[in-house]
């Protein structure tokens, strides 16, 4: 069975970059049809996607947080990364890494635990 582990830093100042990885098990980072999305949920709010990196490496983003977000990825570590720069206080969430059999449609068959990341001075 596939498994994603969230990690990175739970605490993040405003205007700085947040971080995290997700290291995925049992299952390649780069296998055909298979994309990788990172989505998060503010606290009392609903899930919110972020963007994703591909089985080929081509990513793309939610429009609303394109300007800030970069997902990377580490093919001998079998890890995707992200990263969103000049956070602010409602960038306070918990992040998910998730896999998407379904070519980015946003059908979701394995999720990490997810990671609370705050956002504060």
């Amino acid at each position: 069975q596939v498994q994603l582990q969230e990690s990175g830093p739970g605490l993040v100042k405003p205007s700085q970059t947040l971080s995290l990885t997700c290291t995925v098990s049992n299952g390649s980072i780069t296998t055909n049809s298979f994309y990788w999305s990172w989505i998060r949920q503010p606290p009392g709010k609903g899930l919110e996607w972020i963007g994703y990196i591909a089985y080929s490496g081509n990513s793309y983003y939610n429009p609303s947080l394109k300007s800030r977000a970069s997902i990377s990825r580490d093919t001998t570590k079998n890890q995707i990364t992200l990263q969103l720069s000049s956070v602010t206080p409602e960038d306070t969430a918990v992040y998910y890494c998730v896999r998407d059999p379904s070519g980015g449609w946003g059908s979701y068959d394995y999720w990490g635990q997810g990671t609370l990341v705050t956002v504060s001075s």
